[in-house]
């Protein structure tokens, strides 16, 4: 039995042009997949009526239609429109969601000090739905909409800012348009694997002589900032074959594993310094805070993540890291000797029981023929010693910083189970 397909229309005039990256495509797949849907394609449309109502006639000829954006009240939110016109049915005025809408626009127009009358238009417009369609309630002023259609078919319309589509989602799962299709649906099972300082062409050849995917199992390898993301997509009646492929893949791979479930590796660390009773502080330079901001990201970070010193200039790192300034003036601050320093450095002003530094050079400019843009130094100092690596990294400034982020978390990493 087939899944249930899912076509997901993402419409932005704003998206199309490059200006913003979409977020909700993405996120509607993965949900799809979950639910034992099959995603077969994400489509990003622009604002223009044609366009949209072809995507959109398209997407709804599939067993479920997710689409996000043009809910708003302006002239260019042209999605409930087009969802009518494209299924063949009417619009009309919903009163009960028209004053939900405008009781939340009234507010609005008080804290900004505006007259309720400019807002009057774009009340109605949010409020006309298309004939059959169920409100999902409000995200901000833009409602979200579940319309059952043809032979089981559904679609769902959600607002384009990512927090709004999410808070609806449940909702869309809840609604009773929506029920036949996931009855129908078939969940597979997904096994992770997440690998640090191996090729993605070796794990891909490690795949093959370990009989390669197939038979209701799909592997995927995507490198991601210096790591390597192995996923197992299992059918249902496949775990044998799934069972079958690990034991010969993981062999070969096991040495560069470092994680069987989807958390960062930023939430690793904490939990391995967390297990030990450590405090942990960062010292960055050329990343300029990232390897903080990943920590900091994990809630509950607190009881491990003392702080952390960005000392992109050298009298930084002198006055705030205690650097030597001889030591800057002979090795300079792109070095093994000066990411070493800032580690112990950190490590004593921060009172923490790990501190990990980095030092580089991002780019596009400021290399030389001794040190060039890519070469980063990052040092991980603790209670019985520390290590130190050295990298020359391929790419523009961002990617540099975001790989050079990725390897001082896994320098930790390693430091501490040394330990």
């Amino acid at each position: 039995m087939s899944r249930p397909r899912a076509l997901i229309v993402v419409t932005g005039s704003e998206l199309v042009r490059g200006e913003r990256t979409d977020l909700n495509g993405p996120f509607l797949a993965r949900e799809a997949l979950r639910l034992g849907l099959e995603p077969a394609r994400i489509a990003i449309v622009g604002d223009s009526a044609d366009e949209l109502e072809a995507a959109l006639r398209e997407g709804l000829a599939a067993d479920a239609c997710f689409v996000s954006g043009g809910l708003g009240p302006t002239h260019d939110d042209r999605t409930v429109e087009m969802v009518a016109k494209a299924l063949g049915v009417g619009l009309h005025v919903d009163r009960e969601l028209e004053s939900q809408i405008e009781e939340v626009s009234r507010g609005h127009a008080k804290r900004l000090q505006r007259d309720y009358a400019d807002f009057a238009p774009g009340v109605r417009k949010q409020a006309t739905i298309p004939d059959g369609a169920i409100s999902l309630g409000l995200a901000g002023t833009a409602p979200g909409l579940v319309i059952g259609h043809g032979d089981g078919q559904v679609a769902v319309v959600l607002p384009g800012p990512p927090s709004e589509l999410q808070r609806l989602w449940p909702r869309a799962l809840d609604s009773e348009p929506l029920a036949p299709v996931l009855a129908r649906g078939r969940p597979p099972g997904r096994r992770v694997m997440r690998l640090f300082g191996v090729s993605e062409s070796a794990v891909a050849r490690a795949l093959a002589e370990a009989g390669g995917d197939g038979d209701g199992v799909e592997v995927t390898i995507c490198a991601r900032d210096f790591e390597i993301h192995v996923d197992l997509v299992v059918e249902p009646g496949a775990e044998a074959r799934a069972d079958e492929l690990e034991a010969a893949l993981l062999p070969s791979i096991e040495q560069w594993l470092y994680s069987r479930d989807e958390e960062p590796i930023e939430a690793h660390v904490l939990e391995l310094c967390r297990e030990r009773g450590w405090t942990l502080g960062t010292a960055e330079s050329c990343t300029g805070g990232l390897v903080a901001v990943r920590l900091t990201s994990i809630p509950g970070s607190s009881d491990v993540f003392r702080g952390g010193i960005v000392a992109y200039a050298n009298e930084v790192k002198q006055a705030e890291l205690g650097v030597p300034e001889a030591l800057l003036a002979e090795v300079g601050a792109v070095s093994a000797e000066v990411a070493e320093a800032m580690a112990r450095g950190a490590r004593t002003r921060l009172d923490v029981d790990v501190a990990v530094s980095v030092t580089g050079i991002a780019g596009p400019d400021g290399g030389t023929d001794e040190k060039p843009v890519g070469l980063v130094y990052l040092h991980a100092e603790g209670p019985s010693g520390g290590v130190g690596r050295e990298f020359n990294f391929p790419g523009d400034r961002a990617s540099i910083r975001a790989r050079s982020a990725v390897v001082a978390l896994h320098l930790v990493r390693r430091l501490v189970m040394q330990s």
